[in-house]
């Protein structure tokens, strides 16, 4: 009983985080396809050439959660294979699991093969984890981390995903680290406050950000068809980008990656893209098809387009 006591403080993340219950508060934003934008106040990026606020390069994820068969992933990898893609964009694509070793065997180099998750440590008696080790082993380069169906569906805290980042970067594992809101916090006007608190439990465990993608994913937007505006996604990316450099460095604000998720797909990425502050995106349905996501990965080319 004593070894199996010591364990719980691992587990104590994976308790269910209460609901915050809706509140009067501002109006939500958002648009869907026959939907009008509307106005949304942030810093306007400037006229002329559309520059990234980061240093970093372009970074397009493809995260196929639990989706597909042996043929149809098979057709998928087939399809990205033959896909032409910029060459000044990192691209990686995250298969379930037990799908890694054949989509590493069989994708170009071209792209990276990331998980969808893994455990908080070491490798042992942790019946259906996946651990960095073994990650790395099957030729895994990413680790998506915090995403909101972790967060929300599963049950993981904030300070139990920071511990799994913590853990995944000290196995040479780069990290995928997903933050949002959900709709009522949004409608709270609390998006600023959920997105820095979660950015604080992987600052808490991190110590160094030089492996990291922080991935702004709105809860709300999440495979519903809603996607946020541009300006909306700029507003938070903007945000994070100056809570990194108040609460970690210039340096690691500037180098860090903040790339936008939920809905996202060949038709509204290059808008996205134009965003200053947007340095790529974390892509769910529309990764499943190939040519669409290579339109998603060429969007970089909107950074070059005139305003």
């Amino acid at each position: 009983m004593a070894a199996a006591s010591s364990l719980v403080p691992q587990f104590s993340g994976l308790a269910v985080a209460r609901e915050r219950a809706p509140s009067l508060s501002s109006i939500l934003f958002f648009h869907d396809a026959s939907s009008q934008r509307r106005p949304f106040s942030t810093r306007r990026a400037p006229r002329g050439v559309v520059a990234m606020a980061g240093t970093g390069k372009f970074f397009v994820g493809g995260n196929w959660k639990c989706n597909g068969m042996k043929d149809s992933i098979s057709k998928l990898v087939a399809d990205l294979n033959d896909a032409k893609m910029e060459n000044d964009v990192d691209v990686a694509v995250a298969p379930p699991f037990i799908y890694i070793d054949q989509v590493n065997n069989s994708l170009t180099d071209r792209i990276d093969i990331s998980a969808q998750n893994c455990w908080v440590g070491k490798g042992g008696a942790f019946t259906g984890e996946i651990s960095a080790e073994q990650l790395i082993d099957m030729g895994c380069k990413w680790v998506i981390l915090g995403h909101s169906e972790r967060r929300h569906i599963i049950g993981e805290d904030d300070q139990f995903i920071g511990k799994k980042a913590a853990y995944a970067l000290s196995q040479n594992l780069k990290v995928i680290a997903c933050i949002g809101e959900k709709l009522e916090e949004r409608e709270a006007g609390k998006t600023f406050e959920v997105c820095f608190q979660q950015m604080q439990a992987f600052a808490d465990s991190i110590t160094s950000w030089e492996n990291v993608v922080i991935a702004y994913e709105p809860v709300w937007a999440i495979g519903t068809g809603k996607v946020a505006t541009p300006e909306q996604a700029q507003e938070v990316h903007v945000a994070v980008r100056d809570w990194l450099k108040k609460n970690i460095s210039a340096e690691v604000a500037s180098s860090t990656r903040i790339i936008y998720g939920g809905s996202v797909n060949g038709s509204n990425c290059s808008e996205l893209a134009k965003q200053e502050d947007i340095d790529g995106f974390l892509v769910g349905g529309a990764s499943l098809k190939g040519p669409e996501f290579a339109t998603i990965v060429n969007s970089v080319t909107s950074k070059k387009v005139a305003v």
